[in-house]
């Protein structure tokens, strides 16, 4: 078996887009088919995910026949441990790859892009000079200043918001930590141990999607808010132990749902979110819309994404690594 990729990269987070060579999913909605793939066929996330393909912070995308009658294309987004529902970094590489691949034609000015998300359906804006605007699913907030009591951290105060997944949100210096200054893996182990902490002791759901009922990561902020042209730095920790390298799409979107919870941002400010590599994403709110019983916000993301490369790559049934691995270092 043969999988063809296109490799991309937003603010340093990979993107692999499998274009062609997966099997076909018997499956006829996108959610069904998100559950099928990790039935069937999750030795080949594994092995394109894990070494020695990948590694334990990459980032796969899988085209798939959406079943949305206004998406121009669907995808299954993947990670080392299996499956998430929105991911903003790669819907800024997809929206890139769409216009330039042709699978999109373009059109004068921004090249509109609509993607089905196992969240829902995501427009994207694509300019001529390659930079992305997507407008995310509606964005939440579920829970704020909530008690998780933590070994190392002691009882730490987060809130909860939802921006396509579900994040657990603390200033790092809350809890004795700086983002510019304490080393990664340090991060690291403060937000897998607080993400385990919240998920054990504040339930978790979504009013619309049962299944979207999840907390996805722990993202620790240096407490500013984005404003006046000043990048606010903001670190993701998700599925376990990966760093996200971007700024965090649906991070910053869920951000922007607890500014406007708060009253902190209005309409149509913009508001700069920086990653751990200085890259940034834009973000600020389009409008308010209902979200079951929640007021919710669409939240419009910008940044760029670049390609990298393309590879070809070979699932040798002899192979004892086919389905890849991890020294979870």
């Amino acid at each position: 078996m043969i999988l063809s990729t296109v490799e991309m990269h937003t603010g340093g987070e990979p993107t692999r887009i499998i274009v062609d060579g997966w099997p076909r999913f018997e499956a006829r909605t996108l959610l069904d088919k998100r559950r099928e793939a990790r039935e069937r066929f999750d030795g080949l996330r594994r092995g394109l995910m894990l070494e020695p393909r990948g590694h334990d912070g990459m980032y796969g995308a899988l085209l798939v026949e959406p079943d949305h009658p206004e998406a121009d294309l669907a995808v299954l987004f993947m990670h080392n441990e299996g499956y998430s529902t929105m991911c903003g970094h790669a819907t800024i590489a997809l929206a890139r790859w769409a216009v330039e691949s042709g699978r999109v034609k373009r059109q004068a000015g921004e090249t509109i892009v609509r993607l089905q998300c196992p969240c829902g359906l995501v427009v994207a804006r694509v300019a001529a000079d390659g930079f992305v605007r997507f407008e995310s699913v509606p964005s939440f907030v579920h829970a704020r200043e909530r008690i998780a009591p933590t070994r190392t951290w002691g009882p730490v105060s987060v809130d909860i918001a939802y921006g396509g997944a579900f994040y657990a949100f603390l200033p790092a210096d809350s809890i004795g930590l700086d983002l510019q200054q304490t080393p990664m893996r340090t991060l690291v182990d403060a937000g897998e141990e607080i993400a385990d902490a919240v998920a054990r002791s504040i339930p978790v759901d979504h009013p619309e999607q049962p299944e979207l009922g999840f907390l996805y990561g722990t993202i620790l902020t240096d407490g500013r808010d984005g404003s006046n042209g000043i990048a606010s730095r903001n670190v993701c920790i998700f599925a376990g132990r990966q760093i996200d390298r971007s700024p965090t799409g649906s991070g910053v979107s869920a951000r922007m749902a607890l500014q406007w919870a708060r009253r902190q941002a209005k309409r149509g400010e913009e508001r700069l979110f920086e990653s751990c590599t200085g890259a940034c994403f834009t973000g600020r709110v389009l409008g308010e819309v209902p979200v079951g019983v929640c007021k919710a916000v669409v939240v419009e993301v910008g940044g760029r994404a670049h390609f990298i490369g393309e590879s070809r790559f070979r699932f040798d049934a002899e192979d004892p690594l086919r389905e890849g691995f991890s020294l979870g270092l």
